[in-house]
């Protein structure tokens, strides 16, 4: 029976925002209604995503890891999230492992400490493969571009329907990419972020990242998140980025990712084997107790 009471504590990930949850005793029933309860702005704490840390259910694992977004639905990844959990466990003693494996619906991914409030990750693969983002490219314009496809994919703009060309990636959770001429507007944003992140070629929903390179090592992004809206990071946006950027020859192997929130560094080889690194900020904002 979840308690009256449930102990939390407020994180960010370069502004990206979390309640995160130590059910590993399995205290609390999680549901869609406590998440949105908790994440809830004037009601709740307040969060992008809420986090749970619970036991793995592979004992070569240290830590199953949930993810659920503002709007009460279960997610398969977040990057900035990762990092956040890795600080949790080890400011509350949970493991004295610098390094963890970590059980998410996407797969193993592995934090590592580096120092106080910083941590890598080992976020695995990225995905170009439509199907397995996924995303419907049926009877779309096609062009190859380095080692990934692009797609033309009409989409409003506001004003009118723009025939757009999108880069698809997944980083465990689907993500489409705009590769930006120039910084956009916060309605741009708003606007084909809502569009997009519920196009029906997308059967999962997506998340819509707005890249502009500035040079070959450094790019700024902003992404309007399924069930979250624009957060000011998003750590898997930042990989699916800067990893479709790398694949179209237009980025070098490690990349500057400037966020709204805070800056963070990916780094990736080009082999669709190799994993990509994440690196950036993970801050502890308070501690609370939600009543229920």
């Amino acid at each position: 029976m979840t308690p009256s009471r449930i102990p939390f504590t407020k994180m960010h990930g370069a502004g990206n925002d979390f309640v995160v949850l130590n059910n590993l005793d399995g205290h609390i029933a999680i549901t869609s209604e406590l998440v949105k309860k908790m994440a809830d702005r004037h009601f709740g704490a307040g969060a992008d995503q809420v986090l749970i840390v619970e036991p793995p259910e592979n004992a070569s694992n240290h830590f199953k890891y949930r993810i659920f977004n503002a709007d009460g639905q279960e997610v398969q990844q977040c990057g900035n999230g990762a990092r956040c959990f890795a600080q949790f466990v080890l400011e509350k003693k949970l493991t004295s492992h610098r390094a963890i494996r970590v059980e998410t619906l996407a797969g193993v991914i592995e934090p590592e400490w580096i120092e106080q409030n910083w941590v890598r990750v080992n976020m695995g693969p990225v995905v170009f493969d439509p199907a397995r983002v996924p995303f419907n490219a049926e009877g779309l314009q096609k062009r190859e571009l380095g080692k990934a496809a692009q797609y033309q994919l009409p989409v409003d703009t506001g004003n009118h329907t723009e025939n757009l060309w999108v880069s698809v990636a997944s980083m465990g959770n689907p993500h489409v990419v705009l590769n930006l001429s120039s910084p956009v507007s916060d309605a741009f944003v708003q606007h084909v972020g809502t569009t997009l992140e519920s196009h029906p070629r997308f059967p999962e929903r997506v998340n819509v990242g707005f890249m502009h390179i500035i040079d070959r090592n450094r790019m700024n992004l902003r992404v309007f998140e399924r069930g979250a809206g624009e957060t000011l990071a998003c750590g898997t946006g930042a990989c699916a980025a800067a990893t479709c950027g790398i694949a179209h020859g237009l980025l070098s192997n490690r990349v500057t990712v400037v966020k709204r929130g805070g800056t963070l560094t990916i780094e990736w080889d080009g082999d669709s084997n190799s994993p990509v690194w994440m690196e950036g900020p993970a801050v502890t904002v308070y501690e609370g107790e939600f009543y229920l």
